[in-house]
């Protein structure tokens, strides 16, 4: 690849534009983890060898894409017409299915109709009702996600075609440092990280601060259970995240950037990698970037998946090479951040708004969302819903929408009970919550956050003491253990709920719970112990009966906590196969005979001795009659 100048970049968008996705045919597959994990890759072999064997290969383009979204319906395959405009959208696609989508649809010029996506009504969409009309994607605006699904990530012309790299060139040649920051104050964009500090004062702060070197740094140690939007995004999108960093070392005054990513996301590790020697190989990464004689380089630094290093002092610290624990603030990493130079750091999705704020200004960013917070938020949304898989929705779009209306309501036809909202830091949401706008002053108001985008939705057989201690479980693992109220706080939160958990709690264990979440709350160093209580918390406030169940009655009604659960076997649907007995590991289940009156032999149901068992749950799991109940 040549490296491009000004205008040779824009003469290449315009010639690219014109012959873009000009095949009869574009089948798009997904590309993301869950969908590779499911064999999108074979899948998305089998199509290219496909429309080779069928003879079709010159109507037909295959390009593998990043994350659609729409997980749960995954591997998804989309083909679309040349003038774009209609889409045909398979779902739960397999590789067995690749000769059918070739032959009918480039060959046949008609539809697979058993693969086409059915609403929850048995409705089919077909190509005539359009993507757009899928109620999992009707209320969803794409900043963020823009290109996700819609491009191939590991080439980078796909993305310049789009757009791509439109606002680093008018950050190098139109606008003064002041007027970049000025537009990200214009749009209202906060940090997507979880605090939500606005973006330009970051930006602001550390250009005004003076210094040779400076440096940008992109959190992408994304770490909260069930929650993948940065991956994703980076999966899908990495030249949004390395443009963005480009802007900031222009804006700020840096030349050098450091992307912070978790080993553990070898996917979007590979995609960065891909998509970083050809930002550089096209002179638009490196030196004398398009000819501007602005220099700005990144590198990528692999984390080794601690929690507590998505705070942004620990993830510094790391970065340099020492252990990663959080650092007193002030000073602020805008004054004296990575090696004590001035450093700007945001995560991934703040970076990835920044280009589309640039390229269509700041009012238009700012004409979404609620006042108080502006433009759209990614989710993750998870757990007990019939829809789960990354969002984005404008702020103050409510949970009920996004829950029963995006996420298709609640599996099996369960009752909501709760969602929780901004993972280990955030709290869980009941039914009163559910119209509330979501932005990040109405989420805090409501005892949760917005956190990183994180969304586990529970139904009526999870059990709120359980979530708690599985969430405080997950924050003593985590703790650095460098300040006091964080590393005995969590402990002994998660003792208390163990032993309210395993029936042996008493009233006062509840006034401790919130004395110690108070304290934390206040006197942690850093927001991992500072919210580490939260979920406990609004448990104790949403759902203190379930609490008070467990410490009086002894009972945990959702049967989720082992101790307090109390397996009997139901004599009428009962065999005696005995099943159950041979799966008992203490032998605590035996056959009961049974006679009737006239002397011939019942059939002999299986009964639960319970000072034997021990609460395993394996006579529950085997038994194919239902006859084992928990209680």
């Amino acid at each position: 690849m040549a490296k491009f100048t000004k205008d040779s970049l824009n003469q290449m968008r315009d010639a690219k534009k014109k012959d873009w996705r000009k095949c009869q045919y574009t089948v798009l597959t997904c590309g993301g983890t869950a969908c590779q994990s499911n064999k999108g890759e074979e899948i998305y072999e089998d199509l290219i060898a496909e429309a080779k064997k069928q003879g079709v290969s010159d109507k037909v383009q295959v390009i593998k894409t990043g994350c659609f979204g729409f997980c749960e319906k995954g591997p998804i395959v989309k083909v679309m017409s040349n003038n774009l405009t209609e889409t045909s959208f398979y779902v739960e696609v397999k590789p067995e299915d690749t000769p059918e989508i070739i032959s009918a649809q480039v060959k046949g010029g008609h539809e697979v109709e058993r693969l086409l996506y059915k609403d929850p009504s048995g409705k089919t969409h077909t190509k005539s009702s359009g993507e757009g009309n899928i109620g999992f994607y009707q209320k969803q605006i794409r900043v963020v996600l823009r290109n996700c699904g819609a491009i191939n990530p590991e080439d980078i012309n796909e993305y310049i075609v789009n757009d791509g790299y439109a606002a680093l060139e008018k950050s190098l040649f139109e606008w003064k440092p002041e007027e970049i920051v000025e537009q990200l104050k214009i749009s209202g964009l906060r940090g997507r990280g979880g605090a939500g500090f606005p973006t330009w004062m970051k930006w602001d702060a550390t250009r005004k601060v003076s210094g040779d070197i400076k440096y940008v740094v992109c959190n992408a140690d994304e770490g909260d259970p069930g929650a993948y939007m940065d991956r994703s995004t980076i999966e899908g999108d990495p030249h949004s995240v390395i443009e963005a960093m480009t802007i900031c070392g222009k804006a700020i005054g840096a030349t050098q950037g450091y992307v912070y990513i978790r080993a553990e996301y070898p996917l979007a590790v590979h995609r960065l990698e891909i998509a970083l020697a050809q930002a550089k190989e096209c002179g638009l990464l490196g030196k004398d970037i398009l000819g501007s004689g602005f220099d700005f380089d990144i590198e990528i630094r692999l984390g080794a998946g601690a929690f507590v290093c998505g705070e942004e002092t620990a993830l510094l610290r790391s970065l340099e090479g020492q252990r990663g624990m959080p650092t007193p603030k002030p000073p602020f990493p805008a004054v004296a951040g990575l090696w004590a130079k001035p450093t700007c750091i945001n995560n991934v999705e703040t970076f990835a708004n920044i280009p589309a704020i640039l390229v269509k200004g700041g009012e238009w960013f700012a004409a979404m969302g609620t006042p108080d917070s502006k433009g759209t938020k990614v989710f993750a949304l998870t757990g007990k819903v019939e829809n789960s898989g990354l969002i984005e929705v404008p702020m103050g779009t409510t949970l009920r929408e996004i829950i029963f209306e995006i996420g298709g309501g609640i599996k099996n036809g369960k009752k909501f009970k709760g969602v929780q909202t901004g993972g280990p830091s955030g709290g869980i949401l009941t039914e009163k919550d559910l119209d509330t706008p979501i932005d990040y002053a109405g989420l805090a108001k409501m005892g949760s956050m917005m956190g990183s985008g994180g969304m586990i939705v529970m139904d009526e057989d999870d059990c709120a003491v359980d979530v708690a201690r599985f969430y405080m479980d997950f924050c003593v693992d985590e703790s650095c253990g460098k300040c006091s109220p964080c590393r005995i706080g969590t402990s002994q939160i998660l003792a208390i709920l163990n032993k309210i958990a395993e029936g042996k709690g008493e009233d006062a264990d509840l006034v401790k719970l919130e004395s110690i979440g108070k304290a934390m709350t206040k006197a942690s160093l850093c927001a991992l112990g500072g919210t580490a209580a939260n979920p406990t918390l609004s448990t104790l406030r949403n759902f203190r009966d379930e609490y008070l169940e467990h410490i009086h009655d002894k009972k945990c009604r959702a049967g989720k906590c082992k101790k307090l659960a109390i397996f009997q076997i139901l004599e009428d649907p009962c065999i005696g196969c005995g099943m159950c007995a041979r799966k008992c590991p203490v032998d605590a289940i035996t056959s009961k005979e049974d006679w009737t009156p006239d002397g011939k032999k019942k059939k002999p149901p299986m009964v639960i001795d319970q000072s034997k068992c021990i609460k395993c749950g394996e006579c529950f799991s085997n038994c194919k009659f239902n006859a084992v109940v928990k209680k």
